[in-house]
């Protein structure tokens, strides 16, 4: 069974930085690995700690430095890695970004059994990348999976979360899931895997790799744009009331006096 596992590096929230775009700068910029791919790492391991015969290939679109948490990821048992990284996928929408992963994915493992990402991004919160990715490549797909309850060579049993509870979902392969959560504590490497990973090459593709025109991906290939982005002023007030005979009728008129000014703020 081969497996692609989609994971990003996203920028540390205390240290994010926009371009003239209103998009976030990637490069030069301390990044960490989305932790909902932290999720999406750990179902892909177990997975392969399950079943026989699984090749685990972890994929990321960024900049060079994204090369270093991939390592990170061959660390903790993942087979191979591979960076799609190009200044033209700069600045990229889900939508864009969804097309050029598949196209990557179709390149590095065309015969691909599953591909597992996180359920959202910390720096979009939108979860349409993989539905996104999905949808490029006419696969089913589950979403905020929360547990892997049997992996069979040709289908999967997960459950999932759903408005009104949980759901238990099979599914034939291939298939796309996106992880939610589930896992309490997270693997982490040991020396052996740190030392394989020293030696793993991270394979790179560019744009002319993928077999994707520059009009397909990046700013260009973007139906969406950010119109503005901006840092919200967060206030915080309050006001001491000593206890005393009318306490109670005192924090109830504060409170009526709190939001009608609210309502007139709005």
């Amino acid at each position: 069974m081969k497996i692609v596992l989609c994971i990003k590096q996203v920028p540390d929230t205390s240290d994010i930085k926009w371009t003239e775009h209103n998009t976030i700068q990637r490069e030069g910029v301390e990044s960490i690995i989305n932790p909902y791919d932290v999720y999406a790492v750990e179902t892909a391991l177990r997975i392969k700690k399950s079943c026989a015969d699984v090749e685990l290939t972890a994929l990321s679109m960024g900049p060079l430095q994204a090369e270093d948490m991939l390592k990170k990821v061959v660390a903790l048992g993942v087979d191979n890695g591979a960076l799609i990284t190009d200044k033209k996928f700069a600045g990229a929408d889900t939508y864009a970004t969804g097309k050029t992963l598949a196209a990557a994915i179709k390149t590095v493992v065309p015969d691909f059994d599953m591909i597992i990402c996180g359920q959202f991004a910390i720096d979009g919160d939108t979860a349409q990348t993989g539905p996104s990715i999905a949808n490029h490549l006419n696969l089913p797909q589950i979403t905020f999976v929360k547990d892997i309850v049997e992996c069979r060579d040709d289908s999967i049993t997960v459950t999932r979360q759903a408005d009104d509870g949980i759901e238990t979902v099979k599914a034939k392969l291939p298939v796309l899931l996106c992880v939610l959560q589930g896992f309490e504590e997270p693997s982490r490497a040991r020396i052996n895997g740190i030392r394989r990973a020293q030696k793993t090459e991270i394979k790179k593709y560019s744009l002319a790799d993928i077999g994707l025109n520059p009009e397909d991906v990046g700013l260009k290939g973007s139906p969406t744009y950010v119109s503005k982005a901006f840092r919200p002023v967060i206030e915080h007030k309050c006001e001491k009331i000593f206890a005393c005979a009318d306490t109670a009728e005192l924090v109830h008129t504060k409170i009526k006096e709190y939001l009608a000014g609210a309502d007139e703020r709005k």
